[in-house]
């Protein structure tokens, strides 16, 4: 699999951890990111993952950005694209390559709160339960079909900072049990 990072790279750390059971059925064959200098860079490369960095204003257009990553991520020739953290929207060219076959997660239980607020939405709109979904991306914002959901009480004094952070927790756990899963069995269609 290849895992695309924007930032810290705690579900990346994840998915690394988890990569080193025998039995999980995934190994990761290399990291990419849309910025360099990014902690989830340095956590692949201390894991001896090879890592790419294809930043967008590198490129005059969105489109050829998106065939940049789309020929970055097929020289790894992946069986299963995982968006952690990954913050741009991919494009036709690397859903024609990698459609069926990316994942993402997004912290709400879709289809509520979709976009980069998830759970700043959930906290103003005064639900009681949110949580972290993952779904197969296709060319809609967090609109793709959902494969797992997990939920989290949304508990009085929630910041949005506390909120997300209590959904990242098991976010990672159902993205590691399930990119396992989906390596051993293949995403459902």
């Amino acid at each position: 699999m290849i895992v695309l990072v924007s930032g810290v790279g705690s579900n990346l750390q994840a998915l690394i951890d988890a990569s080193q059971d025998p039995t999980f059925g995934a190994s990761i064959v290399g990291v990419g990111a849309d910025r360099s200098g990014i902690e989830g860079l340095a956590r692949a490369e201390r894991a001896g993952i090879p890592t790419f960095v294809v930043e967008l204003s590198s490129f005059d257009t969105r489109a050829a950005w998106d065939e940049a990553l789309t020929a970055a991520c097929a020289e790894h020739e992946p069986d299963l694209v995982v968006l952690a953290g990954f913050m741009k929207l991919v494009g036709p060219a690397f859903l024609e390559a990698f459609g069926g076959r990316t994942v993402n997660t997004h912290p709400s239980l879709l289809p509520s709160f979709p976009g980069a607020h998830g759970p700043r939405d959930a906290l103003a709109h005064g639900v009681k339960v949110t949580g972290a979904t993952l779904f197969v991306v296709d060319e809609g914002l967090d609109e793709g079909p959902i494969i797992a959901q997990v939920a989290v009480p949304v508990e009085d004094g929630d910041t949005v900072d506390s909120l997300h952070e209590r959904i990242k927790v098991v976010e990672r756990r159902m993205l590691t049990e399930w990119v396992g899963r989906l390596a051993r069995e293949g995403v459902p269609r």
